[in-house]
Protein backbone atom coordinates (compact mmCIF):
# COMPACT_ATOMS: atom_id res chain seq x y z
CA UNK A 1 0.00 0.00 0.00
CA UNK A 2 1.29 3.73 -0.75
CA UNK A 3 1.26 5.93 2.14
CA UNK A 4 2.16 9.09 0.36
CA UNK A 5 -1.44 10.03 -0.07
CA UNK A 6 -1.97 9.21 3.11
CA UNK A 7 0.73 10.56 5.12
CA UNK A 8 0.39 13.99 3.10
CA UNK A 9 -3.45 14.20 3.57
CA UNK A 10 -2.62 13.60 7.30
CA UNK A 11 0.10 16.73 7.47
CA UNK A 12 -2.63 19.16 5.68
CA UNK A 13 -5.05 18.53 8.42
CA UNK A 14 -2.03 18.96 11.27
CA UNK A 15 -1.51 22.07 9.67
CA UNK A 16 -4.72 23.47 9.67
CA UNK A 17 -5.18 22.51 13.32
CA UNK A 18 -2.26 24.07 14.35
CA UNK A 19 -3.03 26.91 12.57
CA UNK A 20 -6.46 26.96 14.25
CA UNK A 21 -4.35 26.48 17.55
CA UNK A 22 -2.21 29.62 17.03
CA UNK A 23 -5.43 31.96 16.27
CA UNK A 24 -6.88 30.98 19.52
CA UNK A 25 -4.19 30.85 21.67
CA UNK A 26 -3.14 33.13 24.67
CA UNK A 27 -0.52 35.88 24.00
CA UNK A 28 2.99 35.24 25.87
CA UNK A 29 3.57 35.19 29.85
CA UNK A 30 4.11 38.99 31.08
CA UNK A 31 7.25 37.37 31.81
CA UNK A 32 8.45 35.72 28.80
CA UNK A 33 10.53 31.68 29.14
CA UNK A 34 14.75 32.67 29.78
CA UNK A 35 16.02 33.16 26.58
CA UNK A 36 17.77 30.04 24.88
CA UNK A 37 20.52 29.55 22.42
CA UNK A 38 19.53 28.86 18.84
CA UNK A 39 18.91 25.52 18.30
CA UNK A 40 17.97 22.79 15.25
CA UNK A 41 14.43 22.18 15.78
CA UNK A 42 13.87 18.27 16.37
CA UNK A 43 11.82 15.98 14.05
CA UNK A 44 8.42 16.95 13.75
CA UNK A 45 6.08 13.51 14.15
CA UNK A 46 4.16 13.49 11.45
CA UNK A 47 -0.04 12.75 11.83
CA UNK A 48 -0.66 9.45 11.21
CA UNK A 49 -4.36 8.64 10.16
CA UNK A 50 -6.78 7.21 12.88
CA UNK A 51 -6.39 3.73 12.56
CA UNK A 52 -8.22 0.56 14.10
CA UNK A 53 -4.94 -0.79 14.59
CA UNK A 54 -1.73 -1.97 13.08
CA UNK A 55 -0.94 -5.51 11.23
CA UNK A 56 2.15 -7.15 13.24
CA UNK A 57 4.70 -4.72 13.38
CA UNK A 58 8.48 -5.20 11.89
CA UNK A 59 10.81 -4.70 14.04
CA UNK A 60 13.56 -2.48 12.31
CA UNK A 61 15.80 -1.62 15.00
CA UNK A 62 16.57 -3.25 18.12
CA UNK A 63 19.38 -1.23 20.08
CA UNK A 64 20.70 -1.70 23.82
CA UNK A 65 22.95 0.33 25.83
CA UNK A 66 26.21 -0.90 26.33
CA UNK A 67 26.89 -1.56 30.02
CA UNK A 68 29.18 1.64 31.46
CA UNK A 69 30.01 2.18 35.46
CA UNK A 70 27.19 4.49 36.94
CA UNK A 71 30.07 6.14 38.77
CA UNK A 72 31.82 7.02 35.68
CA UNK A 73 28.76 8.51 33.94
CA UNK A 74 27.59 10.25 37.08
CA UNK A 75 31.07 12.02 38.01
CA UNK A 76 31.87 13.01 34.48
CA UNK A 77 28.49 15.39 35.01
CA UNK A 78 29.27 16.44 38.55
CA UNK A 79 32.25 15.71 39.99
CA UNK A 80 32.17 13.68 43.25
CA UNK A 81 28.52 12.78 43.39
CA UNK A 82 28.66 8.93 43.57
CA UNK A 83 31.30 7.58 45.81
CA UNK A 84 30.31 4.06 45.48
CA UNK A 85 27.87 2.73 43.01
CA UNK A 86 27.87 -1.03 44.08
CA UNK A 87 29.03 -1.89 40.71
CA UNK A 88 25.23 -0.89 38.89
CA UNK A 89 26.06 0.24 35.58
CA UNK A 90 24.02 3.35 33.79
CA UNK A 91 20.40 2.36 32.71
CA UNK A 92 16.96 3.37 33.81
CA UNK A 93 17.32 6.09 30.40
CA UNK A 94 14.00 4.45 28.93
CA UNK A 95 11.52 6.24 31.40
CA UNK A 96 10.65 8.01 28.16
CA UNK A 97 12.05 8.76 24.46
CA UNK A 98 11.17 11.82 22.48
CA UNK A 99 12.41 12.06 18.06
CA UNK A 100 15.81 14.25 17.94
CA UNK A 101 16.68 16.20 15.08
CA UNK A 102 18.38 13.07 13.11
CA UNK A 103 16.21 10.39 11.86
CA UNK A 104 18.46 7.60 13.65
CA UNK A 105 18.84 9.87 17.37
CA UNK A 106 16.54 10.36 20.35
CA UNK A 107 16.29 11.85 23.38
CA UNK A 108 15.79 10.12 27.02
CA UNK A 109 15.27 10.93 30.72
CA UNK A 110 16.66 8.83 33.09
CA UNK A 111 14.86 7.49 36.24
CA UNK A 112 15.53 8.90 39.48
CA UNK A 113 17.92 6.59 39.53
CA UNK A 114 18.79 3.23 41.41
CA UNK A 115 16.00 2.22 43.92
CA UNK A 116 14.57 -0.49 45.19
CA UNK A 117 12.41 -2.14 48.25
CA UNK A 118 13.63 -4.15 51.11
CA UNK A 119 10.89 -5.34 53.71
CA UNK A 120 11.73 -4.80 57.52
CA UNK A 121 9.79 -5.83 60.07
CA UNK A 122 7.19 -6.58 57.40
CA UNK A 123 6.93 -2.70 56.68
CA UNK A 124 8.76 -1.99 52.68
CA UNK A 125 11.21 0.37 53.41
CA UNK A 126 12.67 2.15 49.88
CA UNK A 127 16.33 2.00 49.20
CA UNK A 128 18.32 4.49 47.64
CA UNK A 129 21.48 2.36 47.21
CA UNK A 130 23.55 5.57 45.06
CA UNK A 131 21.60 8.53 46.99
CA UNK A 132 24.18 10.95 44.98
CA UNK A 133 22.69 10.20 41.35
CA UNK A 134 21.35 12.78 39.56
CA UNK A 135 18.95 12.34 36.95
CA UNK A 136 20.19 13.22 33.34
CA UNK A 137 18.85 13.93 29.82
CA UNK A 138 20.42 12.28 26.92
CA UNK A 139 20.76 12.16 23.34
CA UNK A 140 21.52 8.65 22.17
CA UNK A 141 21.85 7.77 18.37
CA UNK A 142 21.37 4.30 17.30
CA UNK A 143 24.77 2.84 15.84
CA UNK A 144 23.37 -0.46 14.55
CA UNK A 145 22.37 -2.85 17.45
CA UNK A 146 24.41 -0.07 19.88
CA UNK A 147 22.65 3.10 21.33
CA UNK A 148 25.63 5.67 21.78
CA UNK A 149 25.39 8.61 23.96
CA UNK A 150 26.32 11.69 21.79
CA UNK A 151 25.20 14.06 24.73
CA UNK A 152 24.47 13.78 28.69
CA UNK A 153 22.46 16.85 30.64
CA UNK A 154 22.17 16.33 34.10
CA UNK A 155 19.54 18.19 36.01
CA UNK A 156 20.18 21.25 38.57
CA UNK A 157 19.53 23.39 40.62
CA UNK A 158 19.27 27.16 40.20
CA UNK A 159 22.29 27.53 42.15
CA UNK A 160 23.78 24.87 39.66
CA UNK A 161 23.61 22.30 42.48
CA UNK A 162 22.60 17.74 41.27
CA UNK A 163 18.22 17.89 41.74
CA UNK A 164 19.10 14.25 42.92
CA UNK A 165 16.14 11.77 42.87
CA UNK A 166 15.65 11.92 46.94
CA UNK A 167 12.17 11.68 48.13
CA UNK A 168 10.81 15.89 48.91
CA UNK A 169 8.72 15.83 51.56
CA UNK A 170 8.81 13.34 54.91
CA UNK A 171 5.49 11.76 55.77
CA UNK A 172 4.24 12.49 52.00
CA UNK A 173 6.65 10.90 50.06
CA UNK A 174 8.60 7.26 51.24
CA UNK A 175 11.04 7.32 53.10
CA UNK A 176 14.56 7.26 51.52
CA UNK A 177 17.09 4.65 53.26
CA UNK A 178 20.34 3.41 52.51
CA UNK A 179 21.43 0.40 50.49
CA UNK A 180 20.59 -1.49 53.78
CA UNK A 181 17.54 -0.29 54.46
CA UNK A 182 19.04 0.32 58.28
CA UNK A 183 19.45 4.18 57.62
CA UNK A 184 17.38 6.58 56.97
CA UNK A 185 18.95 9.48 54.19
CA UNK A 186 17.42 12.97 54.24
CA UNK A 187 15.06 13.98 51.85
CA UNK A 188 15.62 16.50 49.23
CA UNK A 189 12.65 19.42 48.26
CA UNK A 190 14.55 19.67 44.94
CA UNK A 191 14.61 16.00 44.13
CA UNK A 192 12.86 14.72 41.19
CA UNK A 193 11.25 11.36 40.16
CA UNK A 194 12.11 11.79 36.51
CA UNK A 195 9.28 10.23 33.91
CA UNK A 196 7.91 11.53 31.17
CA UNK A 197 10.07 13.91 28.95
CA UNK A 198 9.71 16.41 25.42
CA UNK A 199 11.83 18.86 23.98
CA UNK A 200 10.27 22.62 22.50
CA UNK A 201 11.21 24.43 19.16
CA UNK A 202 13.62 26.91 21.76
CA UNK A 203 15.54 23.50 22.94
CA UNK A 204 13.78 23.73 26.35
CA UNK A 205 12.64 20.36 27.59
CA UNK A 206 9.66 19.35 29.68
CA UNK A 207 9.65 16.45 32.63
CA UNK A 208 6.86 15.18 34.20
CA UNK A 209 7.63 13.37 37.44
CA UNK A 210 5.61 11.63 40.52
CA UNK A 211 6.78 12.56 43.64
CA UNK A 212 4.20 15.82 44.08
CA UNK A 213 3.03 14.93 40.72
CA UNK A 214 4.71 18.20 38.69
CA UNK A 215 5.43 19.11 35.43
CA UNK A 216 9.14 20.54 35.44
CA UNK A 217 10.31 23.06 32.31
CA UNK A 218 14.17 22.77 31.78
CA UNK A 219 16.83 25.06 30.20
CA UNK A 220 19.34 23.65 27.55
CA UNK A 221 21.86 23.10 30.09
CA UNK A 222 19.77 21.34 32.27
CA UNK A 223 18.87 23.73 34.95
CA UNK A 224 15.48 23.57 36.35
CA UNK A 225 13.62 27.24 35.24
CA UNK A 226 10.38 26.09 37.21
CA UNK A 227 8.44 23.25 38.72
CA UNK A 228 4.48 23.49 39.00
CA UNK A 229 2.97 21.42 41.61
CA UNK A 230 -0.62 21.22 43.05
CA UNK A 231 -2.37 24.13 44.71
CA UNK A 232 -1.83 24.06 48.41
CA UNK A 233 1.55 21.90 47.79
CA UNK A 234 4.79 23.58 48.84
CA UNK A 235 8.26 22.58 48.71
CA UNK A 236 9.85 24.75 51.08
CA UNK A 237 14.20 24.69 50.44
CA UNK A 238 13.64 23.83 47.16
CA UNK A 239 16.21 25.53 44.79
CA UNK A 240 13.98 26.78 41.95
CA UNK A 241 11.17 28.08 41.56
CA UNK A 242 8.14 26.03 42.59
CA UNK A 243 4.30 27.23 41.42
CA UNK A 244 1.83 25.40 42.00
CA UNK A 245 -0.45 25.76 39.55
CA UNK A 246 -2.41 22.16 38.93
CA UNK A 247 -5.44 21.04 40.46
CA UNK A 248 -5.02 20.62 44.18
CA UNK A 249 -7.03 16.69 43.64
CA UNK A 250 -3.70 15.79 42.11
CA UNK A 251 -1.95 15.63 45.45
CA UNK A 252 -4.28 12.58 46.27
CA UNK A 253 -2.15 10.50 43.59
CA UNK A 254 -0.98 7.19 44.79
CA UNK A 255 2.51 6.83 46.37
CA UNK A 256 5.00 6.35 43.44
CA UNK A 257 1.85 6.86 40.79
CA UNK A 258 2.31 10.39 39.69
CA UNK A 259 3.00 11.31 36.09
CA UNK A 260 4.88 9.08 34.11
CA UNK A 261 4.01 10.49 30.92
CA UNK A 262 4.35 13.32 28.59
CA UNK A 263 3.00 14.33 25.00
CA UNK A 264 3.33 17.76 23.33
CA UNK A 265 1.22 19.42 20.77
CA UNK A 266 2.95 20.59 17.19
CA UNK A 267 2.76 24.19 17.81
CA UNK A 268 4.47 23.89 21.36
CA UNK A 269 1.63 25.19 23.34
CA UNK A 270 -0.14 22.10 25.46
CA UNK A 271 1.35 19.71 27.35
CA UNK A 272 -0.11 16.42 28.00
CA UNK A 273 0.27 14.40 31.45
CA UNK A 274 -1.29 11.48 32.47
CA UNK A 275 -1.02 10.07 36.02
CA UNK A 276 0.22 6.75 36.55
CA UNK A 277 -2.54 5.08 37.93
CA UNK A 278 -6.03 6.35 39.73
CA UNK A 279 -5.89 8.75 42.23
CA UNK A 280 -6.08 7.42 46.19
CA UNK A 281 -9.81 8.22 46.47
CA UNK A 282 -11.21 8.11 48.74
CA UNK A 283 -8.78 5.84 50.62
CA UNK A 284 -6.04 4.11 48.94
CA UNK A 285 -7.12 0.83 48.83
CA UNK A 286 -10.42 1.93 46.52
CA UNK A 287 -8.05 4.07 44.32
CA UNK A 288 -5.83 0.69 43.46
CA UNK A 289 -9.33 -1.03 42.11
CA UNK A 290 -10.17 1.98 40.03
CA UNK A 291 -10.35 2.15 36.40
CA UNK A 292 -10.18 5.82 36.26
CA UNK A 293 -7.18 7.77 35.11
CA UNK A 294 -6.85 11.47 35.03
CA UNK A 295 -5.17 13.48 32.12
CA UNK A 296 -4.31 17.43 32.45
CA UNK A 297 -3.73 19.33 29.63
CA UNK A 298 -1.14 22.31 30.62
CA UNK A 299 -0.41 26.01 28.83
CA UNK A 300 2.95 26.33 28.76
CA UNK A 301 2.70 29.96 27.99
CA UNK A 302 0.36 30.36 31.38
CA UNK A 303 1.98 27.17 33.44
CA UNK A 304 -1.76 26.21 34.08
CA UNK A 305 -3.68 23.01 33.09
CA UNK A 306 -6.70 24.19 30.93
CA UNK A 307 -8.82 20.97 30.77
CA UNK A 308 -9.21 17.50 32.73
CA UNK A 309 -10.22 14.40 31.21
CA UNK A 310 -10.53 10.73 32.39
CA UNK A 311 -9.03 7.57 30.58
CA UNK A 312 -10.65 4.42 31.66
CA UNK A 313 -8.09 1.46 32.41
CA UNK A 314 -8.56 -1.67 30.62
CA UNK A 315 -9.68 -4.56 33.06
CA UNK A 316 -6.74 -6.14 33.98
CA UNK A 317 -8.44 -9.85 33.71
CA UNK A 318 -8.25 -9.74 29.52
CA UNK A 319 -4.99 -7.27 29.43
CA UNK A 320 -3.00 -9.53 31.55
CA UNK A 321 -3.48 -12.97 32.51
CA UNK A 322 -0.89 -13.72 34.46
CA UNK A 323 -1.93 -10.43 36.88
CA UNK A 324 -4.47 -12.59 39.15
CA UNK A 325 -6.81 -10.20 38.75
CA UNK A 326 -5.26 -7.23 40.10
CA UNK A 327 -6.28 -4.09 38.88
CA UNK A 328 -3.50 -2.29 40.77
CA UNK A 329 -1.34 -3.56 38.25
CA UNK A 330 -2.35 -1.71 35.26
CA UNK A 331 -0.06 1.78 34.69
CA UNK A 332 0.04 4.64 32.32
CA UNK A 333 3.73 4.84 31.20
CA UNK A 334 3.99 7.07 28.24
CA UNK A 335 2.02 8.94 26.05
CA UNK A 336 2.80 10.83 22.71
CA UNK A 337 1.35 13.10 19.85
CA UNK A 338 -0.83 11.03 16.95
CA UNK A 339 -2.11 13.23 14.84
CA UNK A 340 -4.81 16.01 15.54
CA UNK A 341 -7.16 15.30 18.28
CA UNK A 342 -4.76 11.97 19.44
CA UNK A 343 -2.93 10.70 21.64
CA UNK A 344 -0.84 7.55 21.76
CA UNK A 345 -1.17 6.05 25.62
CA UNK A 346 1.10 3.13 26.85
CA UNK A 347 -1.05 0.78 29.09
CA UNK A 348 0.99 -1.22 30.46
CA UNK A 349 1.72 -4.09 33.47
CA UNK A 350 5.28 -5.16 34.48
CA UNK A 351 4.59 -7.76 31.81
CA UNK A 352 2.29 -6.88 28.81
CA UNK A 353 2.12 -3.43 26.92
CA UNK A 354 -0.50 -2.42 24.55
CA UNK A 355 -0.65 1.15 22.69
CA UNK A 356 -4.24 2.79 22.62
CA UNK A 357 -5.14 6.00 20.52
CA UNK A 358 -7.14 8.02 22.56
CA UNK A 359 -9.06 10.71 21.28
CA UNK A 360 -9.64 14.04 22.98
CA UNK A 361 -12.65 15.20 20.76
CA UNK A 362 -16.07 14.22 22.26
CA UNK A 363 -14.51 13.83 26.05
CA UNK A 364 -15.95 15.16 29.08
CA UNK A 365 -13.92 18.78 30.67
CA UNK A 366 -13.93 18.09 34.35
CA UNK A 367 -11.80 20.36 35.31
CA UNK A 368 -13.09 22.78 38.37
CA UNK A 369 -16.03 20.53 38.60
CA UNK A 370 -17.47 19.01 41.40
CA UNK A 371 -14.98 16.08 40.63
CA UNK A 372 -11.62 18.48 41.50
CA UNK A 373 -13.18 18.18 45.26
CA UNK A 374 -11.76 16.16 47.06
CA UNK A 375 -15.00 16.18 49.32
CA UNK A 376 -16.90 15.11 46.68
CA UNK A 377 -18.92 11.63 47.39
CA UNK A 378 -18.56 9.62 45.42
CA UNK A 379 -15.15 10.42 43.63
CA UNK A 380 -14.52 10.46 39.70
CA UNK A 381 -12.61 6.98 41.21
CA UNK A 382 -15.27 5.82 42.19
CA UNK A 383 -18.60 7.39 40.06
CA UNK A 384 -20.86 5.80 37.41
CA UNK A 385 -19.24 7.79 34.87
CA UNK A 386 -22.28 7.57 32.69
CA UNK A 387 -24.30 8.69 35.29
CA UNK A 388 -22.26 11.70 36.26
CA UNK A 389 -22.58 12.79 32.21
CA UNK A 390 -18.85 12.27 32.17
CA UNK A 391 -17.66 10.98 28.95
CA UNK A 392 -13.91 9.32 28.75
CA UNK A 393 -11.55 9.18 26.25
CA UNK A 394 -12.84 7.41 23.29
CA UNK A 395 -9.66 4.65 22.84
CA UNK A 396 -8.56 1.87 20.22
CA UNK A 397 -6.14 -0.25 20.12
CA UNK A 398 -3.45 0.50 17.74
CA UNK A 399 -0.93 -2.89 19.09
CA UNK A 400 -1.01 -5.54 21.61
CA UNK A 401 3.18 -4.80 21.64
CA UNK A 402 3.79 -8.11 23.99
CA UNK A 403 2.18 -10.66 21.52
CA UNK A 404 3.41 -9.03 18.23
CA UNK A 405 6.79 -7.60 19.29
CA UNK A 406 9.38 -10.57 19.62
CA UNK A 407 11.78 -10.05 22.46
CA UNK A 408 10.42 -7.30 23.79
CA UNK A 409 11.30 -6.51 27.17
CA UNK A 410 9.74 -6.16 29.98
CA UNK A 411 8.55 -2.03 31.36
CA UNK A 412 8.12 -0.91 28.53
CA UNK A 413 8.06 3.08 29.33
CA UNK A 414 9.48 5.23 26.33
CA UNK A 415 6.96 5.99 23.27
CA UNK A 416 7.88 8.22 20.49
CA UNK A 417 6.37 8.94 16.82
CA UNK A 418 8.94 9.27 13.83
CA UNK A 419 5.94 9.03 11.49
CA UNK A 420 3.06 7.53 10.11
CA UNK A 421 3.87 4.20 10.31
CA UNK A 422 7.14 4.22 12.31
CA UNK A 423 7.03 4.04 16.64
CA UNK A 424 9.97 3.85 18.69
CA UNK A 425 9.50 2.00 22.04
CA UNK A 426 12.34 1.72 24.91
CA UNK A 427 12.03 0.08 28.58
CA UNK A 428 13.06 1.17 31.67
CA UNK A 429 15.35 -1.66 33.42
CA UNK A 430 15.61 -0.53 36.42
CA UNK A 431 19.22 0.04 36.78
CA UNK A 432 19.58 -4.07 36.33
CA UNK A 433 18.44 -4.03 40.25
CA UNK A 434 15.98 -6.24 41.47
CA UNK A 435 13.73 -6.31 44.41
CA UNK A 436 14.29 -7.66 48.05
CA UNK A 437 17.44 -8.38 50.35
CA UNK A 438 18.97 -10.32 47.60
CA UNK A 439 19.48 -6.89 45.20
CA UNK A 440 22.78 -7.04 46.66
CA UNK A 441 25.21 -9.43 47.50
CA UNK A 442 27.47 -9.90 51.05
CA UNK A 443 30.18 -7.59 49.14
CA UNK A 444 27.51 -4.67 48.11
CA UNK A 445 27.82 -5.09 44.96
CA UNK A 446 24.74 -5.39 43.31
CA UNK A 447 23.29 -8.95 41.53
CA UNK A 448 22.46 -7.31 38.06
CA UNK A 449 19.59 -8.88 36.45
CA UNK A 450 20.84 -8.62 32.90
CA UNK A 451 17.80 -6.73 31.66
CA UNK A 452 20.07 -3.69 29.36
CA UNK A 453 18.41 -0.80 28.36
CA UNK A 454 16.83 -0.97 24.43
CA UNK A 455 15.35 0.79 22.52
CA UNK A 456 13.17 -0.81 19.70
CA UNK A 457 11.94 0.82 15.94
CA UNK A 458 8.83 -0.84 14.75
CA UNK A 459 7.37 0.20 11.61
CA UNK A 460 3.76 -1.12 10.56
CA UNK A 461 3.18 -4.39 8.54
CA UNK A 462 0.69 -4.53 6.07
CA UNK A 463 -2.85 -4.83 6.49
Amino acid sequence: MNSRPLLAAALLTAAGLVAAACATQPGPPTQPPASAPAVAPDAAPAAPPASAGWAKPAVVTDATLPRSPLAQFSNGLVAGSVADDHGIALGGTGSDIYPAQAPDEYWMVTDRGPNGQVKVDGDKRRTFPVPGFDPAILRVKVDGSTLRVQQSIPLTTTAGRPITGLSNIAGRDETPYDLTAGTQLPVNPSGVDSEGLVRAANGEFWVSEEYSPSILRISPTGTVLARYVPQGLALPGADYPVNPTLPAILGKRQINRGFESLAMSPDGHTLYTMLQSPLALPNPDAGAESRAVRLIAFDTATGKATAEYVYSLEDVTGFDQGADGDESDMKISALAWYGPDQLLVDERTDDVAKLFVARLGGATNVLGGPFDDPAHSPPLEQADLRAASVTPLAKTLLVDLTASVPNLPKKIEGVAVRDDHTIAVANDNDFGMTEGKHAFGSDGRVADSGTPSTLMLLRAGPK
